[in-house]
């Protein structure tokens, strides 16, 4: 059974994380061949790549500074967009 996401639950750990702007860690799992597509979400920004043991899959890590809960949301939202992704 897939876990919903509780956007406002979420949004309220962020607010509480620290004070905005902040630098936020980003860390995302994608099918191999797919860690471009996360890159193209943070064009100014280094995406730290580790390949899976197996290779199947790539580990990618972005620190960005954020304004806003919202804006981290943003990103999350559009990073769902893309096969097979894992956000954590």
């Amino acid at each position: 059974m897939e876990k919903k996401f509780d956007k406002a639950a979420f949004k309220e750990k962020l607010e509480a994380s620290g004070q905005f702007p902040m630098l936020y860690m980003f860390k995302f799992i994608v099918p191999k061949g797919s860690e471009n597509q996360v890159g193209a979400l943070f064009p100014k920004n280094e995406v730290v790549l580790k390949p899976s043991s197996g290779g199947k899959y790539v580990s990618t890590t972005i620190q960005v500074m954020m304004d806003s809960a919202d804006q981290i949301i943003e990103f999350y939202e559009k990073a769902a967009e893309i096969e097979g992704v894992i956000s954590f």
